[in-house]
């Protein structure tokens, strides 16, 4: 490759199309619009999904499963998380301040990682394995409300 060779790249030199500019032009008279329809009139607007009349796509397919609305969403935070705080009793609010979870949703405790030190552990909810590994380590978990 060398200097000669060199190309502009496709469609970089391609001049904008300029409508309503005359019959000379090509694209006088409708402007590249055609004749009569939605789309030939000033502020043609179509809804989102919109397919002519035709059953929208969104409506043809089939509607599956179930969106719970009293699920209730929790703060998941692991015993590695835990150990790695350095604190002896930890509650959401040591969480927060950390940095650990954010906002308000309630905390969960999971299982994962291992306690080498005792703790006093607070949050909303605990699984087994997490109640168990803080047990064996000495320490107590609350449930709170």
């Amino acid at each position: 490759m060398n200097l000669s060779t060199i190309r502009a790249p496709r469609k970089a030199t391609e001049k904008r199309k300029r409508v309503g500019r005359g019959m000379g032009s090509g694209m006088g008279k409708t402007s590249t619009r055609g004749h009569k329809g939605q789309w030939s009139r000033s502020g043609a607007r179509l809804l989102r999904g919109f397919e002519g009349g035709q059953m929208p796509l969104h409506r043809r397919l089939p509607k599956r499963g179930f969106t719970n609305i009293f699920r209730e969403e929790y703060a998941v935070v692991n015993l590695d998380r835990l150990a790695a705080l350095g604190e002896t009793e930890i509650t959401p609010d040591v969480l927060k301040k950390a940095g650990v979870v954010h906002g308000k949703k309630p905390v969960k405790i999971l299982g994962n990682g291992e306690l080498k030190s005792a703790l006093t552990v607070k949050a909303h909810k605990f699984s087994k394995a997490a109640q168990e590994k803080i047990t064996k380590a000495g320490g107590k978990f609350e449930v709170l409300q």
